[in-house]
């Protein structure tokens, strides 16, 4: 989604700054090159270890080969770590390697500075709404 679709949502109040993740609006501004593997860090941060089907829950609008790509990246880049486990069904987990954990103070500051600036969005279309 693109930083213009999440500030109409905001600005129309379709949506508040709560009902939209602060990192994803961030990265939709920044760039879309890392947006969805900022996300995997930053869902991988919060819960340690996550399967396939866990991530694709968590960022419901990726699709499973955008998905499957950007989790091969992180792991070619040694962000993240990949467990094959020999079971039936056979399993596959996903967790933070040492160098993809030093990046969750910047996804912290990423978090605020979104949480803020959504802030602001709404604030200054209140403004707008008044005049």
């Amino acid at each position: 989604m693109k930083a213009e679709d999440l500030t109409t949502l905001l600005e129309t109040g379709e949506k508040t700054p709560d009902e939209i993740c602060p990192v994803l609006y961030t990265m939709s501004i920044l760039g879309q090159r890392w947006k969805f593997p900022i996300l995997f860090l930053w869902h991988l941060a919060d819960e340690g270890t996550l399967r396939y089907n866990e991530l694709k829950r968590g960022i419901p609008l990726i699709t499973n080969i955008m998905l499957t790509q950007s989790l091969r990246d992180l792991e070619k880049s040694y962000l993240i770590e990949r467990r094959n486990y020999d079971s039936i069904p056979p399993r596959v987990e996903y967790s933070l390697s040492e160098r993809g954990k030093t990046l969750i103070p910047l996804l912290k500051q990423i978090h605020e500075w979104g949480a803020d600036q959504m802030e602001l969005v709404v604030e200054e279309a209140k403004r707008n709404q008044e005049d």
